[in-house]
C-alpha cells in the first residue's frame, strides 16, 4: 500500500466491472456502455472511438489497432492484428527511382492503409453485443457537440504546432485562429463526426469504399502517395495466435510480429535472470541492468522483427534460452557496452491503450495508434480523418527484412498484453509510447510482480528508456540526480526526456476475492473507474 501522506492516487477496486483509459471521458464512456448492457469489447471500442475525438494527437480512425480478448477470463485468447499495409504499388525500386532514401513523418508515403476501422468492425461483429451505432454514438456526440481540451492534450497540441501548420486542413481544425487550442477550451470536429456517423450505420464500408475513402485517396495522391481505392477496399485485419513467455510464475501473452511484443517477452526473460536489487527498482544496479537489456533486445528487434508474411522472423530463436543466456552474459556489471555485438540467428532459405473487464470477466486489452503525435499531421479535407505515419517503420534498404514492399506491414510498436495463471487471465494491461512500449511492459510487470508495488504505484514510478534512435538514455526528471550521475560514470549518455515517458493502464482480476483492481498512468489525462 502506498504512503497516503505522499501525492498520488489509490488503485480503483470494484466487484462488477472496471475500465481504465488515458482520458477521463473515454473511461466514463466505457462504464456507461457496460451499464447499458454492453460487454468489454463494446466498451473498449466505444472508449477508443471517443479518444479518437477527444485525444486526437494520440489516436484516430486514420490509424491502426491491435487487440487481445479473453472470453470470460480464460487464457484462450482472441488476438487481432489490425495494422495497415503499404499500397500495392509501393516497391523499394520505385522509391529508389524517386531518390527517396527515408520516409519522412509528414509525407503521404508514411501512410499505410489504416486498419483501425476494419478492426473495430470485425471485433464488434464477432464479439460485441450492442448495436454498432450505439457503441459509436458517444464519440459522434463529442465530435459534433464539443469536448473540453484536457491538460496533457493541450500540452501535446502546443508541442506540435509546426507539424499542424504543415497541413491547411489540420490547421483549420486544430489551430483555430492560428493558435493551438488551450486547456479548457471546448473544441469540435464536425467533419469527423459525420464520418463516424457513416461508419456507425455502414460499418467498415462507410470508411473503406465510400466517399470517405475517395476523400483520403484523392488527398494522398495529391501529395504523391501511391494509394488507390482498391487498396482501401482490400483492407482486412487478421486473427493471430499469441506468443507467450513465463515470468515469475505467470504466463505473459503478446501478439506476434509484425508487432514488437516478442521484445517485451525477451526483456522479461532476460531480467528474470538477474537477482533482485534492493526493495525498489529505482537503484543504480537495477537501472543499469534494465538499460543494457533494453539496448541489446532493441538491437535484435531492429535486425529481425518484420512482417512474417514477407520475411522470416525467428521468434522461437529470439525467445530461446540460448539467445537470452547469450544476451545475459553480454551485459557487464558496471560498464555500458560501447558496441552492440553481432548475433547469429537460425538460417532461413505517442497511441492510446484501453483495458476493460466486465461483469462476466470478459477482458479486453485494446490499443489504437497514429504512431507520432497527430500522425503525419495530414488531414483529408472533407472527412476530417487525420492520417497516421506508421510507414515510417519501413526501411528502404532492399536487403533489410523490414524493407517496404507491396501490401506489406511495417514493424509495429503497439502491443496489448495479457497475464494469466493456471488457465485464467489475471491481468489485462498495456503501455503507450511508441518504441518505449516493449521496454515499458518489462518495467511495469517487474515493478508489479517482482517488486510488489501496487497496480497504480507500478505505473507512477520514475521511468527511463534506452532510446534506440539516439542511442542515449531518456530519463524523466523524477529520477534521482545521484543515479543519473552514476549512470554517466558507467558510460551511459543521459538525455532529459522531452515529455513524460509513455502511459499505461492495467486491471487485475482477483478470482478468489471476486474483485477487480485498476490503475491508470498519471502522465496522461485518464483514470480508472469501476462499479
Amino acid at each position: 500500500m502506498r504512503n497516503l501522506e505522499l501525492p498520488g492516487r489509490s488503485p480503483v477496486i470494484a466487484t462488477t466491472a472496471v475500465a481504465a483509459t488515458s482520458h477521463h471521458l473515454a473511461t466514463q464512456t466505457a462504464i456507461a456502455i457496460l451499464q447499458k448492457g454492453g460487454n468489454a469489447m463494446d466498451a473498449a471500442i466505444a472508449a477508443c472511438a471517443v479518444q479518437c475525438v477527444v485525444e486526437p494527437q494520440s489516436t484516430g480512425i486514420g490509424g491502426d489497432c491491435f487487440c487481445m480478448y479473453a472470453p470470460k477470463g480464460s487464457d484462450d485468447y482472441v488476438a487481432f492484428n489490425g495494422s495497415g499495409r503499404a499500397p500495392a504499388a509501393a516497391t523499394p525500386e520505385w522509391f529508389a527511382e524517386q531518390g527517396i532514401t527515408r520516409i519522412q513523418q509528414q509525407s503521404a508515403h508514411a501512410v499505410t492503409i489504416p486498419g483501425a476501422v476494419d478492426a473495430w468492425d470485425t471485433l464488434h461483429r464477432d464479439h460485441g453485443v450492442l448495436p454498432f451505432a450505439d457503441v459509436l454514438q458517444p464519440a459522434i456526440d463529442y465530435a459534433q457537440n464539443g469536448y473540453p481540451i484536457a491538460s496533457r492534450v493541450s500540452v501535446d497540441f502546443a508541442r506540435n504546432l509546426g507539424l499542424l501548420q504543415g497541413c491547411e486542413h489540420a490547421s483549420r481544425v486544430f489551430l483555430p485562429g492560428g493558435q493551438s487550442v488551450p486547456e479548457g477550451h471546448v473544441h469540435k470536429q464536425p467533419d469527423l463526426g459525420r464520418t463516424l456517423e457513416k461508419i456507425a450505420t455502414q460499418g467498415r464500408d462507410g470508411f473503406y469504399t465510400s466517399d470517405v475513402a475517395e476523400d483520403m485517396v484523392t488527398f494522398l495522391q495529391g501529395h504523391g502517395g501511391l494509394h488507390t481505392m482498391e487498396d482501401f477496399a482490400n483492407v482486412q485485419g487478421d486473427y493471430v495466435t499469441p506468443i507467450k513467455a513465463r515470468y515469475h510464475g505467470y504466463d505473459v501473452y503478446q501478439c506476434p510480429p509484425n508487432g514488437q511484443g516478442v521484445i517485451a517477452l525477451m526483456l522479461l526473460k532476460l531480467m528474470e535472470r538477474f537477482e533482485k536489487e534492493g526493495d525498489t527498482p529505482i537503484n543504480l544496479n537495477r537501472i543499469h541492468q534494465e538499460i543494457e537489456a533494453g539496448r541489446l533486445t532493441y538491437h535484435q528487434r531492429d535486425c529481425y522483427v518484420a512482417d512474417p508474411e514477407h520475411a522470416q522472423v525467428p521468434v522461437e530463436w529470439l525467445l530461446s534460452d540460448e539467445n537470452i543466456d547469450n544476451l545475459y552474459n553480454t551485459i557487464q556489471a558496471d560498464q555500458a557496452l560501447t558496441e552492440m555485438p553481432d548475433f547469429t540467428p537460425p538460417v532461413h532459405h505517442d497511441t492510446v491503450y484501453i483495458t476493460v473487464v466486465d461483469k462476466d470477466r470478459n477482458a479486453c486489452s485494446f490499443i489504437n495508434t497514429l504512431f507520432h503525435n497527430f500522425g503525419t499531421g495530414l488531414m483529408a479535407p472533407r472527412s476530417g480523418v487525420l492520417l497516421h505515419c506508421r510507414g515510417m517503420g519501413f526501411s528502404l534498404d532492399s536487403e533489410h527484412p523490414n524493407c517496404i514492399a507491396p501490401n506489406k506491414r511495417p514493424l509495429h510498436t503497439i502491443i496489448p498484453g495479457m497475464v494469466a495463471k493456471d488457465g485464467k487471465t489475471v491481468m489485462s494491461y498495456g503501455v503507450m509510447g511508441g518504441a518505449y512500449q516493449a521496454f515499458g511492459h518489462m518495467q511495469f510487470l517487474s515493478r508489479f510482480l517482482q517488486y510488489g508495488f501496487d497496480i497504480q504505484e507500478a505505473q507512477d514510478l520514475p521511468r527511463f528508456f534506452p532510446n534506440p534512435i539516439t542511442g542515449n538514455i531518456d530519463c524523466e526528471g523524477t529520477l534521482p540526480d545521484d543515479i543519473t550521475e552514476d549512470l554517466r560514470a558507467r558510460g551511459h549518455r543521459i538525455d532529459a526526456a522531452k515529455v513524460p515517458i509513455g502511459g499505461s493502464q492495467a486491471i487485475w482480476i482477483d478470482w478468489d476475492k471476486g474483485t477487480l483492481t485498476g490503475g491508470s498512468d498519471p502522465r496522461k489525462d485518464g483514470c480508472a473507474a469501476g462499479y
